[in-house]
């Protein structure tokens, strides 16, 4: 049945064994409920956000007013100008659309062994223009864009193309300027005040593994990146003060952005229930896009706005910072594999005190364990003395039954934070750490690490202390280093990385403690001894 398992299905599993095995099991007294005010307050939150997004929806049927456009293919049109670069080749077609990018370099293969495609064949494209009236967008449909030139080079200066679509009732005119770093700037006008709309793009479909997240994001004035993942999508939304749109999978996005504050940018549900992107245009517009890979360098140097356009998902706000740490770690050492070392190990001495206050703990629960054995000898029919007693030696040894917990309780989302940054992080497509590892996006080819993984948590197991008293408990809790190595197979090799160095951490830090309480153990033998003669 594990073999049939997804990496999603995988991912989780293994997260419910820990919690289950590292904290369940060396926990007494469960936690603290949280307390119903939190859960009204929770509550009342979520109310008001549904209120909200009902009237957004309501509000909407007055902006939109069309049917989204029908999903054509690349093949509908054809190709009009071809403009060409080091790193990536881009199509616009007949009807007006980027119809195509194509991305040069190795790192961004697909799974075919094919250089990656960021629009989709399938779905509608960039800067493709919908009218709403009627006749109007069926003359459109029919007739052609013309070109000021059809085969252009980006080189260290952009270069700019001209579009004419001549319809019987108006001329649409777009003006684009291409850069080499991916980014463009859009004019786009017609000859008299129409009402149309211009749309995004659907989003790429380059690559999506484990728990990527894929779909479009609309990130407001306000700071709020508003998430609209595939399958999602509920209606027609609407939104104002928008400083991007965008499309995206995991590693790549569809981008625009540099929209007037009243500009409305409006959400569809699409086919599939995916979210459709578009926005009702002036007479006269100007914006910004980019296509292409989601490189925080790239996006930064672009505008700064553009960075927010990489999405962590749930643990964005701890993501973030962690990757500007790795970042940073990778300019001082030119590897992303040592800077991830690195940063386990500045993870680690964060979190130093209290995993060690943790580390005590059990080893205190380790020693009071035949006593807790002759406490439930004494008073084992007697539940309420048992509980009473048990407190009151937990209390005169300084001992905390939770506090075991600790480690493993920080390092879960510490885990979670990290995966959703090596995960998203596309510096890591492509790039080396040591021997055999030359790709840390991707599962060791050799197994390696998820084997030195395993092994690491096996000898982690054999120093660290527990109190089982169910045999079977001990005899699973065993296993659990084979059922994570297989796991881990298929994971990333850049986060079994992290797993097997913050591994070695902990048994470093277990192997300290043990030896503290040995020693400590040894001179109080000695004193006894002494004190005897």
């Amino acid at each position: 049945m594990l073999d049939k398992m997804t990496p999603n299905q995988r991912l989780v599993v293994a997260i419910l064994l820990s919690t289950i095995f590292f904290v369940a099991y060396t926990a007494i007294f469960p936690p603290v409920q949280p307390e119903e005010i939190t859960q009204a307050q929770t509550k009342e939150v979520a109310t008001k956000q549904k209120a909200k997004q009902q009237e957004v929806v309501a509000n909407v049927e007055d902006v939109a007013g069309h049917e989204i456009a029908p999903e054509e293919k690349a093949s509908d049109a054809s190709t009009l100008v071809v403009v060409k670069n080091e790193k990536f080749i881009l199509k616009i077609d007949t009807l007006g659309r980027i119809a195509s990018k194509e991305l040069l370099e190795d790192k961004f293969r697909n799974d075919d062994d094919l250089h990656a495609q960021v629009i989709p064949v399938d779905g509608t494209k960039p800067l493709y223009v919908r009218f709403a009236e009627d006749a109007i967008n069926d003359a459109a449909i029919r007739t052609p864009y013309t070109a000021s030139v059809s085969n252009v080079e980006i080189g260290d200066t952009p270069v700019t193309v001209t579009l004419t679509q001549k319809l019987p009732s108006l001329t649409v005119t777009k003006v684009l300027t291409f850069y080499a770093d991916g980014h463009y700037d859009a004019k786009i006008s017609t000859s008299k005040d129409v009402r149309h709309f211009v749309y995004l793009g659907d989003r790429p479909q380059v690559s999506k593994k484990l728990m990527a997240v894929a779909g479009a994001m609309i990130y407001t004035g306000d700071d709020v990146a508003h998430i609209i993942e595939d399958g999602d999508a509920e209606g027609r939304q609407m939104f104002s003060d928008v400083k991007l749109a965008s499309t995206f999978d995991q590693y790549t996005a569809i981008i625009m952005y540099g929209f007037k504050k009243d500009t409305n940018v409006i959400v569809e549900r699409g086919r599939d229930n995916n979210p459709v992107v578009y926005f009702e245009a002036m007479k006269d517009e100007n914006l910004h896009g980019y296509i292409g890979p989601k490189e925080y360098k790239v996006l930064q140097s672009i505008d700064p706005v553009l960075t927010n356009a990489i999405e962590y998902g749930w643990f964005t706000f701890a993501a973030k910072p962690l990757f500007a740490l790795l970042s940073w770690l990778h300019g001082i050492f030119g590897n992303w594999g040592w800077a991830i070392i690195a940063l386990t190990a500045i993870i680690r001495a964060v979190l130093y005190p209290l995993t060690y206050k943790g580390m005590v703990s059990m080893q205190k629960m380790k020693e009071l364990a035949p006593k807790m054995k002759e406490l439930k000898e004494k008073y084992g029919k007697d539940p309420q003395k048992l509980n009473a007693m048990t407190m009151e030696m937990y209390k005169k040894h300084g001992a905390n039954p939770l506090g075991g917990c600790l480690p493993m309780l920080l390092q879960i989302p510490v885990f979670f934070a990290l995966y959703r940054t090596l995960l998203n992080a596309v510096e890591l497509q492509g790039a080396p750490w040591i021997l055999w590892i030359d790709d840390l996006s991707r599962m060791d080819p050799y197994y390696v690490l998820p084997i030195l993984m395993g092994a690491s948590m096996f000898l982690q197991q054999k120093l660290t202390p527990n109190n089982f008293t169910d045999p079977m408990q001990e005899k699973v809790f065993k296993y659990l280093p084979v059922v994570f190595t297989f796991f881990f197979v298929t994971f990333p090799s850049g986060l079994v990385l992290y797993w097997f160095v913050n591994n070695l951490f902990s048994i470093a830090q277990q192997f300290i403690v043990n030896q503290q309480f040995k020693n400590a153990k040894d001179a109080k033998a000695a004193l006894e001894k002494k004190s005897e003669k």
